[in-house]
């Protein structure tokens, strides 16, 4: 792993958590090659107030040909420029958090992951139409159009569901589906 910044103090932070740092101008791609970045299967730009060596530096490793750019982007069009320019992998960091917030704070989940635009998993309370019968007979499926895939009782430790598992009161459980499904699912009395 090598670290680099272009703020020495920041590098002399973390030289003994990573096995190299450098202190280092980025958007120099003279830099990068010195720095042998281009031999890197995997680089990762967490710059993110400065747009424009986000953008530069982003697209010196595309310059570099390195296989897989990872990059911070602050706001969805600065994402949409990073894209454009090459960049594999967008990263919106506050604008993630503040869905999954968002998802957390107006309903009954206990935690909510998007995975696309339109398809999610939560941890949610079981509801009472899942409890007492195995998941199997319940229709969840069919009814409510979401998977139960795991369950926690309490006290144990979180294991994966079948259709023969019976979920009780006070169970947690871990649901996938498309995201209005599993918000209405989850919003079910307890």
């Amino acid at each position: 792993v090598l670290g680099v910044d272009a703020d020495v103090g920041v590098v002399q932070k973390i030289g003994e958590e990573l096995t190299q740092v450098a202190a280092a101008d980025c958007t120099d791609p003279a830099v990068l090659a010195q720095l042998g970045v281009g031999e890197f299967s995997r680089v990762v730009v967490g710059i993110g107030t400065d747009l424009e060596a986000s953008i530069l530096t982003t697209s010196n490793l595309v310059d570099a040909g390195v296989a897989a750019i990872w990059v911070r982007a602050t706001t969805r069009q600065h994402g949409q420029i990073l894209e454009r320019i090459g960049a594999h992998h967008i990263v919106l960091p506050e604008h993630d958090m503040g869905e999954r917030v968002a998802h957390l704070v107006t309903g009954r989940m206990l935690d909510f992951i998007a995975f696309d635009s339109d398809y999610a998993l939560i941890k949610t309370l079981a509801p009472k139409v899942v409890g007492g019968i195995p998941l199997g007979e319940s229709r969840v499926r069919s009814t409510y159009g979401v998977t139960v895939v795991g369950i926690k009782r309490p006290g144990a430790d979180f294991t994966h569901a079948t259709a023969e598992t019976v979920v009780h009161p006070g169970d947690v459980i871990i649901v996938t589906g498309r995201t209005r499904a599993v918000e209405m699912f989850a919003e079910l009395d307890r």
